[in-house]
């Protein structure tokens, strides 16, 4: 089976991450075409799996846009779409990633009659999409052969817009659990970061005003004094004025000795590990939550905004901790919580991390697509 991937980005997000997962099972019989070089070749050339850059530039078109007259500009799609149309001859189906990659895709489907596959990792609502996006991703995902859905909450989002529901199949995202199990000593590490001694909270995620960082800043302030909060990420898409807003909101609340912002790093598991409570503090319903899921491998206690696939993931009280999106005093006594009750707290932590390693399992996930897949180009 050979495959064309198609990804509009090429900065390492969580679609990107379940791409990379994905086409490592097809590295010898597939191709990832990306609408703009970054970090994310770099990884697919590590793990060696085919890569192109098909873009000079990159399609400069918001989830927010009011209209579509960036993506539909002659200047920029032609020589993209006859690139990949003239790729896409060699391969068996195209594989769209994300919402640009499947409108080129679709477009490039119906003129070189490969059938497309189109993997949603967003929920189609106003909260994310502006109405025009919301119907131009329908429109062209309806003609897709098939649509896996990361999520139940993405799948009902997807129909609820008007998605055929006889394409969407969910899959969840897969991890390779002994990755997180391993013992790390992470006293060098927090004497490195100057947290000895302190209650760690950690938020792992871009930054980005729907991800809500700010919304675990304001809670700190009704937290023990103990409690400090690293933030693991950075801006990816252009939000640069937000973490100006972060900065000045640590500022303004005088949290400056317990507010860490690490940026992007590679050592992600290892910084898991030295928290002791992870936050997930999206505003806006959740698609998936890989974050989520890797700190219930870590075995760490996992609060969570109760939104999206976030229900899907938390069994809140059992697995971990579910908060109403965008209240920190909510989110404050729920840190209180694992921080004054910690032998509870680690056993949910610990019956979360067995159920997250038998529900997750990559194999089982690349096994499903693989059957998918296979069902519908035979």
């Amino acid at each position: 089976m050979r495959l064309l991937f198609l990804d509009q980005t090429g900065k390492s997000g969580g679609a990107e991450l379940c791409l990379l997962d994905i086409a490592a099972g097809y590295q010898n019989s597939c191709l990832v075409g990306l609408f703009e070089d970054g970090d994310f070749r770099q990884r697919l050339e590590q793990r060696k799996i085919p890569v192109q850059v098909l873009a000079e530039k990159a399609i400069a078109v918001r989830k927010s846009s009011g209209a579509i007259a960036g993506l539909l500009s002659v200047s920029k799609l032609v020589p993209l779409i006859n690139r990949v149309a003239t790729l896409s001859r060699q391969y068996d189906a195209i594989y769209a990633n994300t919402q640009k990659a499947l409108v080129v895709g679709a477009i490039v489907s119906s003129i070189s009659r490969r059938p497309l596959i189109y993997h949603l990792h967003d929920i189609l609502s106003p909260a994310h999409f502006s109405k025009t996006n919301r119907r131009l991703a329908v429109l062209m995902a309806n003609r897709a052969k098939l649509v896996i859905a990361n999520s139940q909450a993405s799948r009902a989002a997807f129909i609820e817009a008007g998605g055929n529901p006889e394409l969407v199949e969910v899959v969840y995202n897969g991890f390779e659990p002994e990755q997180y199990l391993a013992e790390i000593d992470t006293n060098e590490l927090r004497s490195l970061l100057e947290l000895q001694g302190r209650f760690v909270v950690g938020h792992f995620s871009r930054l980005s005003p729907w991800k809500g960082q700010h919304v675990l800043i304001e809670a700190l302030q009704h937290c023990d004094s103990t409690v400090s909060a690293i933030f693991v990420g950075d801006a990816l898409f252009g939000e640069q004025e937000y973490v100006q807003q972060l900065q000045q909101q640590v500022d303004r609340l005088n949290l400056h000795d317990r507010v860490k912002f690490l940026g992007f790093r590679d050592d992600v598991i290892p910084l898991m590990k030295l928290c002791d409570v992870v936050a997930h503090t999206s505003i806006a319903a959740e698609p998936f939550g890989r974050v989520i899921v890797e700190s219930m491998l870590c075995g760490k206690p996992t609060i969570a905004a109760k939104a999206g696939a976030a229900i899907e993931l938390i069994d809140s009280g059992v697995t971990g901790w579910l908060t109403t999106p965008n209240e920190p005093k909510e989110l404050a006594t729920a840190i209180e919580h694992c921080r004054q009750s910690q032998t509870e707290v680690s056993k949910i932590a610990t019956t979360a991390q067995q159920q997250a390693r038998q529900k997750f399992q990559l194999t089982e996930t690349n096994a499903q697509i693989q059957h998918y897949l296979q069902s519908i180009l035979t």
